[in-house]
């Protein structure tokens, strides 16, 4: 795959409605791009179904929620919660009484990490113990959600899991330096990679973002199987980032987040759908925006690509509801006539010579280097100091824009997807929003 493939035109679904099943595979956390999928399931009448990771007590032990953390769950899901721990990953699992990996890279230090070497064969054991664990709670899930089907059924499984970052006490002084470092503070992502440390944590990353979508494509096999047998329709989703077309100089031209090292597993979810499609399966990777998430606020200028939203406002026909964001977004600055000078200022960051060569769709994801952290940091940074305060940024108003419009774009796409990877760039998330506030 040479170039994005782009959702261009607004679906409309027929579907998903009452008597239909959503079910969420993942939990629901905080602000995030599942909030606004599981709003258009609801609003759909459809019977909602969740799971849970489950919660670690003492020693890690992994349990399910209890009576009081399940009946939160099912209040912000508004349905029912499959109590069985379904936490991805293998950092903490092991096939006996030995050490996990995170106890293996928690003996490293600052000092020696990048030549400390870990036994693989030790990982890849627990790497089999985590998800023999994993598939054995999918399966009891299964069971569980094929109980709440009804004959005739569709039924909309949304993936949402994803992360993977292995959580040893040396690794977060590092990604403070990898993510947010510059000047003297900065540090290679290749240098990261390269390590035994960036390895293992490339493992996880797969393993919670992408093998866990092959896990529920073959665990759900049979009740698919069911479903389809009854008359019904079974469709996938899961989340992907890839980049993202925004307005830079004038038109639309893909654009990514370095370093993203997230990325490489979140090019096998693609793989992992496109071998799903050809097998018949309809299950797609939505590639979404750039957001700022509780997750993805590591990222120091991930968020930088937010602002040409509110020229695609214009551009897409947002009318009253568009120049009512530009109003919105203007309040929240120190300086309220600032915001032309920062889209300005955007605009030439991303057609510098730095920016441009990370924007090589063949490429991604491409390693750090210190001019970029330089830059985008640097840039990032100058731009928050210009609000009136850090705790109401405008990337927190257009994040909830974009999840706003992902929620029906995807809901509606699904119904009837048209591949298996499609990208939402910000041309689609415009007029998304404008057919939402038509009037408004």
């Amino acid at each position: 795959m040479s170039a994005p493939v782009s959702l261009r035109t607004l679906s409309r679904q027929s579907l998903f409605g009452k008597g239909d099943v959503f079910v969420l595979f993942g939990e629901l956390f905080g602000r995030g791009y599942a909030n606004g999928l599981v709003a258009e399931a609801r609003a759909a009448g459809m019977t909602l179904i969740g799971m849970t990771v489950g919660r670690r007590e003492a020693g890690d032990r992994l349990r399910p929620l209890d009576a009081e953390e399940l009946a939160a769950a099912e209040a912000g899901l508004g349905g029912r919660i499959i109590n069985v721990p379904l936490m991805a990953g293998f950092d903490l699992d092991a096939p006996d009484d030995g050490p996990t990996p995170t106890e293996l890279a928690g003996a490293m230090t600052i000092k020696s990490w990048q030549s400390d070497k870990l036994d693989w064969r030790r990982i890849d054991a627990c790497r089999e113990a985590g998800a023999a664990r994993f598939k054995a709670a999918l399966a009891e899930a299964m069971r569980q959600v094929d109980a709440l089907i009804p004959p005739g059924a569709n039924v909309l499984f949304a993936h949402t899991m994803a992360g993977g970052l292995v959580k040893a006490k040396v690794f977060l002084a590092i990604a403070n330096r990898v993510y947010k470092g510059r000047g003297e503070r900065f540090m290679s992502s290749r240098a990261l990679l390269d390590s035994d440390l960036g390895k293992l944590n490339l493992m996880n990353f797969e393993e919670v973002t992408a093998n866990t979508f092959a896990y529920l494509l073959d665990g759900s096999a049979a009740l698919r199987a069911r479903i389809e047998g009854e008359g019904g329709q079974v469709r996938y989703t899961a989340y992907g980032y890839h980049g993202t077309e925004i307005l830079i100089d004038g038109r639309y031209q893909w654009q990514t987040y370095t370093n993203y090292t997230q990325g490489h597993a979140k090019k096998r979810l693609e793989a992992i759908a496109r071998a799903a499609w050809e097998r018949g399966v309809k299950a797609t990777v939505f590639n979404c925006p750039e957001i700022r998430t509780n997750s993805s606020d590591i990222f120091v200028g991930v968020e930088l690509s937010l602002f040409p939203l509110l020229l695609a406002y214009r551009r897409e026909g947002c009318g009253a509801w568009g120049e009512a964001q530009w109003a919105a977004c203007r309040a929240l600055l120190a300086d309220p006539a600032a915001l032309d000078d920062i889209l300005a200022l955007l605009d030439a960051y991303n057609t510098s010579e730095v920016m441009q060569h990370f924007r090589d769709f063949d490429a991604w994801p491409m390693d750090n280097t210190a001019e970029l952290a330089e830059l985008m940091i640097g840039t990032a940074e100058g731009i928050t100091a210009r609000h009136k305060t850090r705790g109401a940024l405008i990337t927190d108003l257009l994040s909830a824009h974009v999840i706003e419009a992902s929620g029906p774009l995807i809901f509606n796409e699904a119904a009837a997807p048209s591949g298996p990877t499609l990208w939402l760039n910000h041309d689609i998330m415009a007029r998304q929003l404008a057919a939402l506030h038509a009037g408004g």
